[in-house]
């Protein structure tokens, strides 16, 4: 057996290598070895077959090579390490990966490969378009899971593909080494559609079948717990949902709410919002400017380090932030704060230093405090986008 750390030299001759992630799939994976390769045959392609082994214990290696795969140890565990140790041992210009419980129909690779020939980086099979079959997939699933992760990968990323997370796909060596992917579990699917999407990849789909799983165990998904994983993930790779479109959201209804309030009592109906409901409001505007922060931060991070390009309407200042200009911005601020302070400070003068109404005072020390709490905040952001902008020279590292 080939470990891990096996360099890939790719074989011009060789046209496509299928990778499958095993884990205790001693039923089923000399199934799917023997449908990859009788769809070689059928389909006249110069391919093998890789069965990426993740520490099974039942003897799965040794019913994937008489079923004539070539068998690639890897040691670090989860989805996206045997993945990635079988793709990086491929020797074919292609790579089509997929499970290795019978669930999917690898007599389908024709489709997929004509779409690779075709010039596409990558190619999704679709579930939804083409068979699920009686089983083969839970109703929150097929009717909940899917279609919303689906819909949030199209909307977040323009993902045009309508099952994100079918696991049998098709790929590039040559793109799949310009993604770039790092994640080691479930997360791995994701963060290959995300990545081409945001390389600008060519992007395409092909109906594929959806069997039971043929194991007769309980699979290793988790429906809930990897939903959530793959949700997750993907809101952390868009900072511009996850921070920024909330975050002006928050800054602009609490903006609003917070000036009405200033000129007095705000009745809807029998409910009169006064100085409390200000409170909240300029909570909202602080909180929104934190948001806004953390995601021009994230934004600014990904794009200087590479990991993304600056699309259109990428903040040019981002690219060079001023240090200097912040700390105007901010200190404007919390002049203004400053500013306010004293003049609440001059009224309870001109009283004498006695008792004030609490809901009159309220209305100027309230958006000082804002003030003097936002200015802060911009200063800090500042210092930390000037941190994220600094060039280094990474030639003597």
């Amino acid at each position: 057996m080939s470990s891990q750390s096996e360099v890939r030299t790719t074989t011009p001759e060789l046209e496509l290598t299928v990778v499958m992630p095993c884990l205790n799939e001693v039923a089923t994976v000399g199934l799917c070895v023997t449908d990859a390769w009788r769809a070689f045959a059928n389909e006249g392609i110069n391919g093998e077959v890789i069965v990426a082994d993740n520490g099974s214990t039942d003897g799965s290696q040794v019913a994937a090579e008489r079923a004539g795969a070539r068998v690639v140890t890897v040691s670090a565990k989860g989805y996206g390490s045997a993945l990635r140790g079988g793709i990086a041992a491929a020797r074919g210009r292609w790579v089509v990966m997929g499970d290795a419980d019978a669930s999917y129909d690898f007599g389908e690779l024709g489709g997929i490969l004509a779409k690779l020939r075709e010039g596409n980086d990558l190619v999704m099979g679709n579930r939804f378009r083409g068979r699920i079959l009686p089983g083969a997939m839970p109703w929150k699933n097929r009717h909940v899971g899917n279609p919303v992760l689906s819909l949030i990968g199209r909307v977040l990323f323009r993902v045009p593909a309508g099952d994100f997370h079918c696991g049998l796909r098709g790929f590039s060596v040559e793109a799949y080494q310009r993604m770039g992917l790092c994640t080691t579990g479930m997360e791995f699917a994701s963060e290959m559609v995300i990545k081409a999407c945001k390389l600008g990849q060519r992007i395409s789909e092909v109906p594929v079948t959806l069997r039971p799983d043929g194991r007769g165990r309980p699979p290793h998904l988790r429906p809930w717990r990897d939903g959530w994983r793959h949700l997750r993930f993907m809101l952390l790779f868009s900072p511009r949902w996850l921070f920024l479109y909330p975050g002006l959201a928050a800054i602009v209804l609490g903006g609003v709410l917070g000036v009405r309030l200033l000129m007095g009592p705000l009745m809807i109906g029998r409910v009169a919002l006064d100085v409390h409901t200000l409170v909240y409001a300029t909570a909202a505007m602080m909180l929104g400017v934190q948001s806004v922060g953390f995601g021009l931060c994230a934004k600014a991070f990904a794009v200087n380090s590479g990991l993304v390009k600056a699309e259109r309407g990428y903040p040019r200042f981002l690219e060079h932030p001023s240090l200097e200009g912040g700390l105007i911005a901010g200190g404007l601020l919390m002049l203004a704060g400053f500013a306010l302070s004293v003049a609440a400070v001059w009224q309870w003068l001109q009283r004498g230093f006695g008792p004030l109404d609490p809901r009159e005072m309220l209305r100027w020390v309230i958006p000082a405090a804002m003030c003097l709490m936002l200015g802060g905040q911009v200063i800090l952001f500042s210092f930390f986008l000037g941190v994220l902008g600094l060039k280094l020279d990474r030639s003597r590292d």
